[in-house]
Formats: structure tokens, C-alpha cells, sequence
């Protein structure tokens, strides 16, 4: 997901999305594919369970459909989704796993070596990293 983040707003459970910030640097139709992984890594979708149709979510993104099935299409080929003719498109089982194997690897390679390079023109030691990274998330989870 690196720095093109979308900042999302989901709507209560099954309900879909209620709003999108789109950013101009990655294309919209993978930013919808990161928007439905971060649903299915939050527990906002759960494996076997059925997505918004294209359509739903084409209306509540306020984008072509056209857009929307390409990034279906494209979870669809990575095993994350897959269609059940005259249902609509549903989580695949074992998709949460597969979403953080992915981000995993995606940090690895393009998140690490960015942080790395900004540590040693900060001067910041692996060791006031990680208590950097102690303190945010003792701070999250009191919040």
C-alpha cells in the first residue's frame, strides 16, 4: 500500500464503502484492490463471505463499473476473490493469510530499504527504532 495510503471510511459491517480519498499516484482500480485487502485484513471482510457487487461499489466510490471489475479481476487473480455466477464476488478462503504474505513481502521490498536509507541520513540506531516502535504501539493500543 506504501505511500499512496488510501484514506478510506468504512461503513458498518456488510454495508460497503461509504467514501474513498483517491490519490493521482497510483491507478484507482489498485487502489480499490488495497482498499478490499485492507477490509479483508481489518475483518471487515471475512473469507466465504460476499463482497459489495461491482455495482454497489462503483456507486459508493462514485467510479465507472468498469473500474471496479478490473480491480475485481484482478483480486480474482490473485485468489483473494472469486465469483459465484449469479451471486457476486466473495472472499476467498485463506485470503486474509494471503493479503499479509503479500504486504509482507511488498515491505520487505519496497518499505525497508526507504526506511533504512532515512535511518542513516537521520543517524537513528536499530536500537531508537525499535523503541520509536515500542512507544507508537503502546500508544495505539491505549487509544
Amino acid at each position: 500500500m506504501g505511500p499512496a495510503v488510501v484514506r478510506i471510511l468504512l461503513a458498518v459491517k456488510g454495508k460497503g464503502v461509504l467514501g474513498m480519498e483517491f490519490s493521482h499516484n497510483k491507478a484507482i482500480y489498485l487502489q480499490i484492490t488495497d482498499l478490499v485487502c485492507e477490509g479483508i485484513l481489518a475483518g471487515t471482510y471475512t473469507e466465504e463471505e460476499r463482497i459489495p457487487s461491482v455495482r454497489e461499489m462503483a456507486m459508493n466510490l462514485e467510479v465507472n463499473p468498469n473500474t471496479v471489475f478490473r480491480a475485481y479481476e484482478e483480486l480474482q487473480g490473485e485468489g483473494l476473490i472469486y465469483n459465484r455466477r449469479g451471486l457476486g464476488f466473495f472472499i476467498s478462503a485463506g485470503a486474509k493469510k494471503s493479503v499479509k504474505e503479500k504486504l509482507r513481502r511488498q515491505f520487505q521490498s519496497e518499505e525497508a530499504p526507504r526506511l533504512g536509507k532515512v535511518m542513516e541520513m537521520l543517524d537513528i540506531t536499530a536500537e531508537e527504532l525499535t523503541t520509536m516502535l515500542v512507544q507508537h504501539i503502546n500508544k495505539n493500543q491505549k487509544s
